[in-house]
């Protein structure tokens, strides 16, 4: 996208000689100053050329929610009592904005209290535009050869030039499966879900010295040393995870456990019609490898067909090359029970179609989200008909492995038939907003 801005001419003068004066910098140095405090820190610079900014008033969305507030309120409730866990001065970053934890509490509560009369949304707009700042990821269009120049408005002298647009993420789902299981192995069930073996540590490289970035790892202790941890070809194939790893439950289809190890969560139904709740506790520390980039390299699907659906009809048909596509995954993950679920990344209880998981080293924590996409319409024989876009209010309540840069968002949809297609096939594009009330 280009602004049509006038292009820098040539002097037809000759080039006057620069004499220092200090009064030049000092006047410099009050407008900028007098900008910073009418607009406040605006740019947040990354390294790829997107900024985390606040929006301007006219460039708000239209803030239309297509549940009609629908467990919305529930939502926000999580991102409250999280919060409450935090010091009421821990600082939550929007931007090179930030806020403190007890006034993200005071923002989520006034938010919450207002949509408990579902406002239409002229009046929720007006609302949002009176007492909250709002904040979206662009991407950078200088219209100008240097950095400076470019940060105004020709046509609007004074005023300060964005010169971007928001950022489009590719916005993909998840959600929670319902397996079949049993407490004790038998003979149909006979794939373990397991729990945290006892040679696994993690530990912060920057602990060691100050040399070391500050990063998390996770590897096995021999003893001796610590090197990295058994890769899911060396899990599944030489059972080295027995007398190390306890098992929670045995379930009856490894493509089912392999898609529970990709969601993070899930729900297992034992022969008693008990449901326990299996949630994410931590990884082996190996790489994610998305097993629909291995379709699409071999030439088994072509890439507009790859979804999991499509992959999980695949494996079941080839058995016999099954064992060999899910390993191209290294990553292995370990379960806790929880009494509820599923969990967040951040400890609260996941709502369905109001909890999304973002990049949580890109945007501020359990922070309300205003999202822009496209959600699938499903006949009655479970067939996607077509897609239509919605806009609607969620949380920033989880991660992913796969979750990663600030285009990238993860929409959790539930469990059931429609939260699985819609999981399944979900690759639109779409934009968000964050929202945090004015500190005044």
């Amino acid at each position: 996208m280009h602004h049509n801005t006038p292009q820098r001419s040539h002097s037809v003068y000759a080039p006057c000689q620069f004499v220092f004066n200090p009064m030049f910098f000092i006047g410099i140095g009050i407008v900028l100053s007098f900008l910073v405090w009418i607009w406040g820190p605006v740019f947040a610079f990354a390294d790829d050329g997107h900024y985390f900014q606040r929006v301007l008033p006219q460039e708000y969305p239209a803030f239309e929610d297509d549940l009609d507030y629908e467990r919305l309120s529930e939502a926000i409730q999580g991102s409250i009592d999280y919060f409450k866990k935090q010091s009421h001065l821990t600082p939550v970053q929007f931007g090179e904005d930030q806020y403190a934890a007890g006034h993200m509490i005071r923002s989520l509560t006034k938010f919450r209290n207002v949509i408990s009369a579902r406002p239409a949304a002229p009046q929720l707009r007006e609302f949002i535009y009176q007492n909250y700042y709002v904040y979206t990821y662009k991407i950078s269009e200088p219209d100008g050869s240097d950095g400076v120049s470019s940060m105004f408005n020709a046509s609007r002298p004074g005023v300060l030039e964005t010169f971007s647009r928001p950022v489009e993420l590719l916005f993909t789902g998840y959600y929670e499966p319902m397996l079949q299981g049993s407490r004790s192995q038998t003979q149909d069930f006979c794939y373990p879900v397991y729990g945290r073996p006892s040679d696994l540590v993690s530990f912060d490289l920057g602990d060691f010295s100050p040399k070391c970035p500050s990063e998390k790892c996770i590897g096995r202790y021999t003893g001796l040393s610590v090197v990295p941890y058994y890769t899911r070809q060396e899990i599944e194939t030489f059972n080295v995870l027995a007398g190390k790893a306890p098992v929670l439950v045995w379930v009856d289809d490894p493509v089912d456990l392999f898609f529970l190890h990709v969601q993070g969560s899930g729900k297992i139904r034992l022969a008693d019609d008990t449901i326990i709740n299996v949630h994410y506790l931590i990884s082996n520390g190996r790489p994610y490898q998305s097993i629909g980039k291995y379709f699409i390299e071999f030439g088994l699907m072509e890439k507009e067909a790859v979804s999991m659906q499509a992959i999980r009809s695949y494996l079941r048909a080839h058995p016999d090359e099954s064992r060999d596509i899910l390993n191209y995954n290294p990553r292995y993950v370990f379960f806790e029970e929880v009494p509820e679920g599923p969990l967040g990344c951040f400890q609260i209880v996941l709502t369905p179609g109001r909890s999304i998981a973002l990049d949580k080293n890109q945007y501020p924590p359990a922070a309300l989200v205003f999202i822009q996409t496209q959600k699938p319409v499903v006949t009655e024989n479970g067939k996607i008909e077509k897609w239509v876009k919605f806009s609607r209010f969620v949380l920033n309540q989880d991660t992913g492995s796969a979750i990663s840069g600030p285009a990238r968002a993860d929409i959790f949809w539930g469990h059931g038939p429609y939260a699985e297609l819609a999981a399944g096939y979900m690759r639109q594009p779409g934009t968000l907003y964050f929202l945090v009330q004015k500190p005044f």
